[in-house]
């Protein structure tokens, strides 16, 4: 008779501890995961669809992760072309560093205003003689443009047979070979997003003389965050958690490695 209730204590016992450690799970189990969209677009993103993917976006997302233990975000590549049907078919939740002009009009979306400015530059060869108001006339250039981005000068049109038809475009997949065809003479006016070009530069300022760089801005970029309307997150959410990075420091820190700048807190639009 002892030896059933020692073995019923026991049994008892063993259960509780099954129960107080699996009050330790849902912690674990609850984290919501919010998939976040990007598309190759350096310095902000670099071969997203590689096993480590590169560029400010990728550094931000283990930031976030490691700031909070409600959210988990999960890096989801698509591409500059795809992107707005695979945020409205909920292929991923929101997207970082987008802008509202870049071609989602009848795309339904969410959007947060990030104080953060970036720009699109003209960049052309140097030579002797030449100056700023080589950039003031297009139509007898040959411009080299990165396939699917949207550019001031064109209206924000990014048919690639508009591009090409009308402004002589060579149409590729990175600002590299870009600049490299420039310096071959192969093209006359490449477009290049300003922090691109500067960590470009801090990587072979061997080429710096060699290039003529436009203080005319094709865009300024406003950056935003573009939001699925019916995500897990909004807008007021995803900016709660940005101010918190901002707070820290963390944030600041980490667009200076980029050549950006964080200026108010981040507002919803």
């Amino acid at each position: 008779m002892i030896r059933d209730e020692r073995s019923s204590l026991r049994a008892l016992a063993f259960c509780l501890l099954c129960s107080l450690s699996l009050l330790h799970v849902p912690a674990a189990v609850a984290l919501q995961e919010v998939r976040v969209g990007g598309y190759h677009f350096p310095p902000y993103l670099d071969k997203p669809e590689s096993p480590y993917p590169q560029g400010l976006v990728p550094e931000l997302l283990r930031a976030l992760n490691a700031a909070q233990q409600q959210y988990r975000f999960v890096l989801v590549p698509t591409s500059a072309t795809r992107r707005y049907r695979d945020l409205e078919s909920g292929r991923f939740d929101l997207m970082f560093f987008e802008s509202s002009r870049w071609g989602w009009q009848g795309t339904s979306y969410l959007a947060l205003g990030l104080d953060i400015d970036d720009a699109e530059v003209y960049v052309a060869a140097a030579e002797p003689g030449r100056g700023q108001d080589y950039f003031e006339d297009f139509h007898d250039k040959r411009m080299a443009l990165y396939n699917g981005y949207h550019y001031g000068f064109a209206s924000f049109d990014a048919d690639p047979d508009y591009l090409a038809r009308t402004f002589n475009a060579l149409l590729t997949y990175s600002h590299d070979s870009n600049l490299r065809m420039l310096l071959a003479r192969r093209v006359d006016i490449a477009v290049v997003t300003r922090s691109y070009l500067e960590l470009f530069l801090d990587r072979h300022p061997e080429m710096l003389p060699e290039l003529l760089v436009s203080d005319r801005l094709d865009q300024l970029y406003h950056h935003q965050v573009l939001l699925r309307p019916k995500g897990p997150l909004s807008p007021a959410e995803v900016a709660e958690l940005l101010n918190r990075l901002q707070t820290s420091g963390e944030l600041a820190k980490l667009l200076g490695r980029y050549r950006l700048t964080l200026g108010n807190k981040v507002s919803v639009q």
